[in-house]
């Protein structure tokens, strides 16, 4: 992890434009704030372009989506390719049905995301390889690292995986992280939530590589610091202990050692 890029993000306070599902709004946004971002959520089609406009990132994350949102995530999309700001998009359950998937094509017709981040199932309905999914979930098992280098090459997009190990394809490499913990997959949008502190690390001037690895690994870390705190037992308590370990230092999650950049 590279401690800078945290704080970079913490200087600027990056307004990060989401056009995503209902059942995370409030997490993300609580999440951004503690991480040091600024969330704003539009998705008015009358409006989505213009806060694409003065935003520094936008997220399209189609966890809920409506077909009369999609004209609204394509139009925020273009402006903010036109801004030159990066783009995030979380095809949230894209291999579940039909509709999903048509919603993603139709995106991807006339966006160019910067990062496509999904789990297993999601990213391997990109090149059709044969992972099983569940509804939003991906319960099945692949040669992630195939599937990763496939699916950016074809969407000429730096990959994200998520998983117990996290894998992400970008500027053709391979990099792994192994931080986090398993109260992650209890608790509703916490890969949503990713998806907002990934844009925020995009903000910086770093590589992508570079971002994408810092934002995974911190992530990870606040989840363990989350989860060993005495008061945890779960997953209600994990939530709220998870939203201030976003809030801490990259030393601090590292328990006060040195960073490592």
């Amino acid at each position: 992890m590279n401690p800078d890029i945290i704080q970079q993000v913490r200087n600027n306070t990056p307004l990060i434009h989401h056009l995503t599902n209902q059942v995370v709004m409030n997490f993300s946004a609580n999440g951004l704030l503690a991480f040091g971002g600024s969330p704003v959520m539009a998705k008015e089609t009358r409006e989505a372009a213009d806060m694409a406009k003065i935003a520094d990132a936008i997220v399209l994350n189609i966890g809920t989506i409506l077909e009369g949102e999609i004209e609204a995530m394509i139009a925020a999309g273009k402006a903010a390719n036109e801004k030159g700001i990066p783009v995030v998009l979380d095809p949230v359950g894209m291999a579940a049905t039909p509709f999903r998937k048509m919603v993603v094509e139709k995106i991807l017709n006339e966006v160019r995301p910067t990062i496509i981040k999904g789990n297993a199932g999601e990213i391997a309905s990109f090149v059709d390889a044969d992972i099983q999914t569940r509804g939003v979930d991906s319960v099945g098992k692949g040669n992630l690292d195939e599937i990763a280098e496939k699916a950016g090459k074809k969407l000429n997009s730096a990959i994200v995986i998520t998983g117990k190990t996290d894998v992400i394809y970008a500027e053709n490499k391979l990099i792994y992280n192994q931080t986090g913990h398993p109260l992650l997959a209890s608790i509703t949008g916490s890969g949503c939530l990713l998806g907002s502190v990934v844009a925020a690390c995009l903000t910086t001037s770093y590589s992508v590589p570079e971002q994408l690895s810092s934002a995974l690994s911190f992530y990870g870390l606040a989840a363990e610091r989350a989860a060993e705190q005495p008061h945890v037992h779960g997953p209600g308590t994990f939530l709220p202990s998870f939203i201030d370990a976003l809030s801490f230092t990259p030393k601090q999650l590292n328990g006060g050692k040195r960073d490592e950049i």
